[in-house]
């Protein structure tokens, strides 16, 4: 799959496809789908599958405070669209520049001039343009105009609800692994490379792996059974705290994991780590013995899960 960074990089190589728009944060149902559509529709035309994403992410850029958290990193979304059988992926960096392109302007100058669009096909809400003037059927009469066909994709729903990056989210939320499955399609994952901490763990007898999270906030917070892949490991089991670790004075939002049964060196590695059940919250324990004890705590819980998981 071919990465164009940024709408300046693209060029005639680039032309000639079937494209989709959005964020495409988490890569659920909905969103497969939507590429299923398009890969299906590039194939029989000949054409590039082409997914034009943004960063930062529009509501990110517009209200930073108020944006939700995201799902996955740009790494992962990647990955996730690669996996998917999609061509090319056109990100374009969502500035005050970018912002103020009309819809007329995004149409011809990005769409038509830039890409050589074919075939569109976009969900049932996607609005575009300075002010979001452009709709479906401004991009249909658009289409008309400059000789692309354009096409919706019908809701895709579990349990008679919309899938969406927000149920995802209020899934994860509500420590619902198993909900937040279904709509994605795979278990919820982390994915990050192992860097050094602060060795904290080593001195309470539970030595962890520190992952990069990539992002200023994540869905989730607190203590988790999950699978940990990558590095000679598939699916090893391990118990996993997220947030910013308010039990000895922590700040950043990192997330750590202790891998049961195991030994060796991880650093510099890349892991993905699937979440599987919620434990608890995170805690602020005043002292280091009192966290030594729920640590403790947390992990028989999280033996526990596993050996139930493992007998069904």
């Amino acid at each position: 799959m071919r990465l164009i960074r940024g709408i300046h990089n693209l060029r005639p190589a680039h032309r000639g496809c079937v494209a989709t728009i959005g964020n495409f944060d988490g890569v659920h149902l909905g969103h497969q789908r939507i590429l299923a559509h398009v890969i299906e529709e590039a194939r029989a035309r000949d054409k590039l599958a082409t997914v034009m994403l943004f960063e930062p992410q529009p509501q990110e850029f517009f209200t930073p405070e108020q944006a939700p958290a995201r799902l996955m990193s740009l790494r992962d979304k990647l990955i996730a669209l690669r996996d998917q059988g999609v061509d090319q992926v056109l990100c374009a960096r969502f500035t005050e520049g970018f912002r103020s392109l009309t819809a007329e302007a995004f149409v011809r100058d990005l769409l038509v001039a830039g890409l050589g669009i074919d075939y569109l096909v976009v969900g049932d809400d996607f609005r575009f343009g300075c002010g979001r003037d452009g709709d479906f059927e401004y991009l249909a009469r658009a289409g008309e105009r400059f000789g692309f066909a354009v096409t919706d994709t019908p809701t895709c729903q579990v349990d008679g609800e919309r899938v969406s990056s927000t149920r995802v989210r209020a899934a994860l939320e509500a420590g619902d692994f198993v909900l937040a499955e279904r709509l994605l399609g795979r278990p919820y994952r982390i994915s990050g490379r192992v860097r050094h901490g602060d060795k904290i763990g080593r001195t309470l007898d539970m030595p962890t792996v520190n992952l990069a999270l990539k992002r200023p906030v994540s869905p989730l917070q607190g203590v988790f059974a999950v699978r940990v892949s990558g590095a000679g490991l598939e699916h090893h089991p391990g118990a996993a705290n997220l947030g910013t670790r308010p039990a000895v004075n922590g700040r950043e939002n990192r997330l750590e994991v202790h891998l049961l049964d195991y030994s060796g060196d991880l650093y510099d590695d890349h892991l993905s780590v699937d979440f599987h059940h919620f434990v608890r919250p995170e805690t602020n324990f005043d002292s280091l013995d009192h966290l030594k004890a729920a640590m403790r705590r947390d992990l028989e819980q999280v033996k526990a899960f596993f050996a139930q998981d493992d007998g069904l």
